[in-house]
């Protein structure tokens, strides 16, 4: 367990704690099998943008229920593709996106599939990924990553919110720069970057919340920049009482 001198430490230090301890705390996870296809993953990302995951499954699902394929929905008028994923945040935006982004992969590959990525480099695939319309870092290295086990690392909303609480970043970092700087500070390594990815999602959906974060039971309180700026420095007897796992009792864990 980390001790109050740690505050001063490195933020790359800071970054290899977090990776330690978060990976006792939270379940290991394995690149064997991808929690979706490739399409799935790239179309999904798109629609989850400030959507709660319910709403962009019950977006993901009623598109392909009314439209049937990928074909179906590239053939669809825009504004009936908009009322299909009505439960996203911008589905006016991300209707015409999508159009595009399957426009594109036909037009180049002659079929709706990504599996040629896993044969490319990982520098051209985040390239041909982040040449689509509405897709950017997080959504590349979230279908690289977790479909084809490349060594890069989505940085989402959670991510970003603990790295600069902790001091793995500076304060004002972009989430974009977030993506260049943790990536420098991690093992190139893709089991590694999926399970600092994955459990600090889980950490910001479950512990370090945007408001209110539950700082009782984070086991990051030892060298929390956020913690010392609240709560001073964490005492033997705080650290001491600081759950080591994560119980099942408090909750599941998303996808």
């Amino acid at each position: 367990m980390p001790t109050p001198a740690t505050y001063s430490s490195p933020a790359a230090d800071k970054t290899l704690q977090n990776h330690q301890l978060l990976n006792e705390f939270y379940p290991p996870l394995s690149l064997d099998t991808p929690r979706r296809s490739p399409m799935r993953e790239l179309i999904s990302t798109v629609l989850s943008h400030r959507t709660t995951h319910a709403d962009e499954e019950l977006a993901y699902d009623r598109m392909l229920e009314a439209f049937g394929d990928w074909a179906g929905v590239l053939a669809a008028p825009t504004a009936e593709l908009a009322h299909a994923i009505r439960t996203t945040r911008w589905p006016d935006t991300q209707a015409p996106r999508i159009q595009e982004i399957l426009r594109r992969i036909w037009a180049e590959r002659g079929a709706f599939e990504l599996d040629f990525l896993a044969d490319w480099p990982t520098e051209k695939g985040m390239a041909w990924l982040n040449d689509m319309p509405g897709i950017g870092l997080k959504t590349a290295s979230l279908v690289l990553l977790f479909n084809f086990g490349k060594p890069v690392l989505p940085v989402d909303t959670h991510v970003h919110r603990i790295a600069q609480r902790v001091g793995m970043i500076g304060p004002k970092a972009s989430a974009d720069k977030a993506h260049q700087v943790l990536l420098e500070q991690l093992p190139k390594d893709a089991l590694t970057l999926l399970n600092f990815h994955k459990h600090n999602y889980w950490h910001g959906q479950k512990v370090c919340f945007f408001t209110k974060p539950d700082c009782a039971r984070c086991p990051l309180k030892g060298f929390c920049n956020y913690y010392l700026e609240h709560h001073g420095p964490a005492t033997p007897e705080a650290l001491a009482a600081t759950p080591t796992h994560w119980d099942t009792a408090w909750g599941a864990l998303a996808h």
